[in-house]
């Protein structure tokens, strides 16, 4: 048998963690995380860890690159403590929309990333809604894959929406969509959509009837919100209703709070595993936030106690 439970949060979002510790009913473990006058990252655990079972809690969001430095270095140091086995609890994994070759000279950086939290020391990892099923694969340790799903569900089902239909922006991300719709006993549309440039997209079709019917879309990222606002248009120019968009991860970067307010978007729904920018908060958009903690404490409960992670979802 491993050692106690402990849990240590990195500085992306603190909020997130300060709830999952209450949800297991533990206190935050103690780490000091602090810059150099250069800008490099110092971490010194501050209690005793030896033989412990340790889950740290470090999304890679914006800043991205401090934030995955950060997280290494959690990790390492608690290795060099003799900690039994650490988790690194990724609610966001940062650059896993490169996870292929796609273009000629590019880099795999969702596999880089893997190998850098395996090299780091860490024995296991929890995440949620990773962009692509396969980065699972990338990782020589075990890999925990979350979804958000049951939390936007409820929140779906409690706004009581008739003739409701489920969207897929793509189709690429049909099989969530059919997954979702099933469970609401909605119906399912996909949209059609061609590159223009790498910032542009359009619409090309609509597949499925939306004409006087009540939308939720349904992804796993919204960065710029172009491929979004885009869609919401398309949809409301042929008859939709309100239009709901139900997305896990809230990158919202650059243009994407600006884009959302000059759209028909009846109200955006997000998880908690990024935290908002005050730019977001400020928003004229209604952006629901709905926590994942719950999710993630249990999880984190299941594996210490060697129990199913996957039973959270039948």
């Amino acid at each position: 048998m491993r050692g106690p439970i402990k849990v240590f949060s990195g500085s992306a979002n603190p909020e997130l963690s300060k709830k999952i510790v209450d949800y297991l009913e533990l206190p935050m473990g103690q780490a000091d995380v602090s810059l150099f006058p250069d800008g490099e990252i110092f971490v010194k655990i501050k209690e005793n860890v030896r033989g412990c079972d340790v889950f740290v809690i470090q999304p890679t969001c914006y800043p991205a690159n401090k934030n995955i430095m950060e997280l290494l270095i959690m990790v390492d140091a608690l290795k060099r403590a003799s900690a039994e086995r650490i988790t690194a609890v990724i609610p966001y994994y940062g650059y896993a929309r490169q996870d292929r070759k796609d273009q000629p000279r590019v880099s795999i950086t969702a596999k880089l990333i893997a190998n850098l939290i395996t090299a780091a020391g860490a024995n296991r990892v929890l995440s949620m809604d990773l962009h692509a099923d396969q980065i699972q694969g990338f990782f020589d340790i075990p890999v925990d894959h979350l979804y958000a799903a049951p939390v936007l569900l409820d929140y779906i089902r409690s706004l009581n929406l008739d003739n409701l239909t489920v969207v897929s922006p793509d189709t690429g991300g049909i099989k969530s969509a059919r997954n979702m719709a099933r469970k609401l006993n909605a119906s399912l549309a996909a949209i059609d959509k061609r590159r223009v440039s790498g910032k542009e997209t359009q619409v090309m079709n609509i597949m499925g009837e939306v004409e006087g019917r009540n939308l939720v879309i349904v992804d796993d990222i919204i960065s710029t919100a172009g491929s979004l606002t885009e869609a919401i248009k398309a949809l409301k120019d042929n008859g939709a209703l309100s239009i709901y968009a139900a997305i896990t991860h809230p990158v919202l970067a650059g243009p994407a709070i600006e884009r959302l307010d000059s759209c028909p978007l009846t109200e955006l729904v997000v998880s908690d595993t990024i935290p908002l920018s005050e730019k977001a908060k400020a928003a004229k958009t209604s952006i629901k936030v709905l926590s994942v903690a719950g999710l993630l404490g249990e999880a984190i409960k299941r594996i210490k106690n060697n129990e199913s992670v996957s039973s959270l979802f039948n």
